[in-house]
């Protein structure tokens, strides 16, 4: 199965989607991350995935529209923005959502509330585990 996932600038979430599912499910699974922008790895997403044992660093930030001529069979939006704001998805595949929390968005609002960069982690790691336990579902919960 060919599976994309995609969110708004392919740096944090669907970078550790297509991490998790390159570690655990590469046997059933190619899988690709985009976004409908590019940002750039985040560098906390990095960081706590190589926490978990994933090293996500050869991976980088594409855009959607690189995907144009991959034949995919399923899309996952991780972030609501992906999924209401795609400008097109590829034909003849399922589009699934499952939107998971802004890391980068919640360690901001910790740092303005005076938090550690320790405790700036904390969302990353979160999230992380979330989207794992999503990924170990697959590829049957898309099907």
């Amino acid at each position: 199965m060919n599976i994309l996932f995609l969110c708004t600038g392919n740096s944090c979430r669907s970078q550790m989607a297509e991490g998790w599912a390159k570690a655990l499910k590469g046997d059933v699974l190619t899988s690709y991350s985009a976004g409908i922008e590019t940002h750039g790895l985040n560098p906390n997403a990095v960081k706590v995935m190589a926490e978990a044992g994933v090293d996500i660093t050869a991976q980088t930030s594409q855009h959607i529209d690189e995907f144009k001529e991959t034949p995919l069979d399923v899309v996952v939006t991780v972030c609501d923005h992906a999924h209401e704001t795609c400008p097109w998805f590829p034909a003849g595949c399922r589009i699934e959502h499952v939107g998971f929390e802004d890391p980068p968005r919640l360690a901001r609002e910790l740092a303005a509330q005076g938090a550690s960069e320790e405790d700036q982690l904390e969302p990353y790691r979160r999230v992380r585990d979330e989207i794992r336990t999503f990924i170990e579902t697959l590829p049957d919960s898309v099907n």
